[in-house]
């Protein structure tokens, strides 16, 4: 009798660890001294990203007042196909593939301008370089010169316990880490939501960060705008280790077949 009781205790124990709890798979709970539907200032914390190898870009130069100017520096050569303006909406993601890569080196080759140094500069920074070497060496001061240089989408990597692993692009400036793990198809249940990772690369090598995206205060992370190249990392829960089943119904369901196979089991030896 005491041993079906220890069985019995065990397997509530069990049966009570196995089970997820809500609140570690609920995104952007709110804290309980904050009410239901209130204003929350949000204020964002994101440093200004620094170009790295490997990056694309997209360089669109405009002079309404010499346009046959203009023409030379977005002609189709070098590392992609036309840079101009007359693309249609549809055509928009080709601006992406068919931009300026980052070399090895830290470079990205220009029609006309030839090499430039690109790496660890700030999208600012590069665009007012190019447009100070326009206006030197082949524009006129009223030109009414405009140049654009846009990250040719925002590139990232899911691994671990994700819905689908692998490179992801979008075709925006900023996106949130919450947007990010979307696109991506998502966390299935058994992800841990409390400490994801966020591998990301610097100039002087590689962090890691940690964000907690069950708490609604992630929003004032300075990691919560996700940067070209992250690696959003996320760790399984114990409750998969335990292999009961992701939900309490098959964790039950999987329980009582073990508790019943060790009851039976228990007998059999006890009445030979």
């Amino acid at each position: 009798m005491r041993k079906l009781l220890g069985l019995l205790i065990i397997f509530l124990l069990v049966l009570a660890s196995s089970c997820v709890p809500t609140r570690k798979i609920t995104y952007l709970q709110e804290s309980r001294t904050i009410k239901n539907d209130s204003l929350i200032t949000f204020q964002k914390v994101q440093s200004p990203y620094r170009l790295q190898i490997n990056d694309i870009l997209s360089i669109q130069i405009k002079a309404p007042f010499d346009p046959s100017l203009v023409s030379m520096f977005n002609a189709g050569v070098g590392q992609g196909a036309a840079q101009g303006g007359g693309q249609a909406g549809a055509q928009a993601a080709g601006l992406y593939f068919n931009g300026y890569t980052i070399d090895q080196h830290g470079d990205i080759r220009v029609p006309r301008l030839g090499k430039i140094q690109a790496l660890s500069f700030t999208l600012e920074e590069l665009t007012e370089l190019i447009e100070k070497r326009l206006l030197t060496e082949y524009f006129k001061e009223n030109a009414d010169l405009f140049v654009t240089v846009r990250l040719g989408g925002l590139r990232y990597v899911m691994t671990g316990e994700v819905s689908r692993m692998g490179e992801q692009v979008i075709f925006r400036d900023q996106v949130t880490i919450i947007e990010a793990i979307a696109n991506g198809g998502g966390v299935p249940i058994t992800g841990d939501l409390t400490n994801i990772r966020i591998v990301r690369q610097y100039p002087e090598g590689v962090k890691v960060h940690h964000v907690d995206l069950t708490q609604l205060d992630v929003i004032y992370s300075p990691y919560y705008y996700i940067q070209p190249n992250d690696m959003i990392v996320v760790d399984p829960l114990p409750q998969k280790a335990l292999g009961t089943g992701t939900t309490g119904l098959a964790s039950f369901t999987t329980i009582i077949s073990v508790f019943t196979a060790l009851v039976t089991t228990l007998l059999f030896f006890t009445r030979l």
